[in-house]
């Protein structure tokens, strides 16, 4: 098959969609199928162009077997809801001429991630010219995210941006999402259940595997090995809620036997460290190396998984598929009846979000019981393998792939 992946997430970024969007089409590439990416110079999570990319011109590459057209983009300093706005529009009108320029290719799918949903009309425009099959994958609902976490207001723009939203999702072939919930949620906004398709993160499970030694980065960074380690991996953004972290670090720091590691960049990193200041009981790590994320997950004894209580239900966590890889429990804080509470609640504990005395006592609890952090890792490890290991769930994608295309 000719599949056109379209977005301005794409490797070599580490985290969130980038990550997934370039194993997948890695993936596709490896099992034979011919593979381009339309996309933007990898900026995230730092906002900020990596050093041998340019925000400002066309570049075309080879990446694992994949064609990568890589597209100018403006990256703002310091991120407001006007500005990503900005920012998603800049890559939506400046990879036109990259998208089009597939056309004597022929690609039999464009399939297309959102966020950003700006580049929807532009994908849609060329697959039905082209006679494309168009697929949508939903990895966050960001005009529900963007309203709710107050990025943008008002009732009337609401109203307009939700009807075309609708009018846009209704219109692809396929539209995929990564959690059932979010699928109820597409076929709330009109997208027809025959259309509908299940495409969750996964986690490469053979190189995510549970450490059967103490991980190497406990000596790099001068813990104890008795010492029970709280990790939190991944974007330091505005969903996560992160000023939690530095209250429960507070609440805890008469506790030597716990240490907290905080991993990874962001718009909320500064505020976070600048909120930990002078605390023995925390360390500060940058994105490490994707050869090394089976070692930093080893590195938790529980991982930390906070959430905002206004997105709790809005996004399914992409950091969650390697913490259930690694084999250890997890602390979330969401609601107990949402997708993710009752994922996490089958291998870690949950508590409310945005109540750092109740975060603190769950870690405090998984701390002191090492039965019950081996029996939740356990559990942990096992739904990691029986519902997203990366083969099973992009074997499952290339099947439903074919069937859109036998489909009339």
């Amino acid at each position: 098959m000719k599949i056109l992946l379209y977005g301005i997430n794409f490797a070599p970024e580490l985290t969130g969609i980038g990550k997934y969007t370039g194993e997948m089409a890695a993936w596709l590439a490896a099992a034979g199928h011919e593979v381009r990416v339309v996309t933007a110079p990898p900026y995230y999570p730092d906002w900020a162009v990596w050093p041998g990319y340019s925000a400002t011109r066309f570049r075309r590459e080879t990446w694992r077997g994949v064609e990568v057209f890589r597209t100018p983009v403006w990256v703002p300093a310091k991120v407001s809801g006007v500005k990503r706005l900005v920012h998603l529009s800049s890559f939506a009108l400046a990879s036109l001429p990259s998208l089009f320029a597939q056309w004597r290719w022929r690609p039999e799918v464009v399939w297309m991630t959102a966020p950003p949903l700006v580049c929807a009309p532009g994908a849609l425009a060329f697959a039905k010219m082209r006679g494309a099959r168009a697929w949508l994958h939903i990895q966050d609902f960001e005009v529900d995210a963007a309203f709710d976490l107050g990025l943008l207001r008002g009732e009337r723009l609401r109203g307009w941006v939700t009807g075309v939203e609708r009018w846009l999702l209704r219109r692809f072939d396929r539209v995929s999402t990564i959690s059932q919930r979010m699928l109820e949620r597409a076929a709330s906004k009109g997208v027809d259940a025959a259309r509908l398709r299940s495409l969750p993160n996964w986690a490469d499970v053979s190189s995510i595997r549970p450490l059967k030694a103490a991980s190497p980065y406990r000596s790099e960074l001068g813990i104890r090995q008795d010492a029970v380690v709280a990790l939190y991996s991944g974007n330091m953004g505005a969903k996560q809620g992160l000023e939690i972290l530095s209250d429960v670090a507070l609440l805890l720091q008469h506790n030597p036997a716990i240490q907290f590691v905080y991993c990874g960049f962001g718009p909320g990193r500064a505020v976070l460290e600048e909120r930990c200041k002078g605390m023995a009981n925390v360390r500060f790590m940058d994105l490490q190396p994707v050869e090394r994320l089976g070692d930093l997950l080893g590195l938790a004894d529980i991982h930390l998984l906070p959430q905002r209580a206004d997105a709790a239900d809005l996004v399914m966590p992409s950091k969650l598929t390697g913490m259930l890889s690694s084999g250890r429990p997890v602390v979330a804080t969401a609601h107990a009846d949402t997708e993710l509470g009752r994922v996490v609640r089958n291998c870690g504990l949950v508590v409310e979000p945005e109540k750092p005395e109740a975060l603190a006592a769950a870690i405090a609890t998984l701390a002191g019981d090492p039965d019950m952090r081996a029996e939740f890792g356990a559990s942990a490890r096992a739904f990691a393998e029986r519902y997203i290991a990366q083969d099973a769930v992009l074997k499952q994608f290339e099947i439903d792939v074919r069937d859109c295309l036998a489909t009339s």
